[in-house]
């Protein structure tokens, strides 16, 4: 099965590092890309721990993130369309 993204959406992939082919199925680019929020997130939390972030701007960078990740957001079904 083939899937036409939407053009905004596979900006923002690639902006990830993420460039799906017409046959990759929009839920396993999703998994992809929680994946590297859940990396950074991780990281970034052990920044916190290790005093390389202070806990005062701590919330700050996880809305960063959130706001980078926003794509995880969105349903996977407005990523692209089936092209049978």
């Amino acid at each position: 099965m083939a899937y036409a993204y939407q053009l905004e959406i596979l900006d923002v992939l690639a902006r990830h590092g993420l460039i799906p082919a017409p046959q990759t199925e929009p839920a396993f680019v999703r998994k992809a890309l929680s994946d590297l929020y859940r990396y950074e997130i991780r990281r970034l939390r052990q920044d916190l721990l290790q005093g390389r972030v202070a806990k005062a701007d701590y919330i700050g960078h996880v809305v960063a993130l959130r706001r980078k990740y926003w794509l995880l957001s969105l349903p996977t079904e407005l990523w692209a369309r089936n092209e049978r």
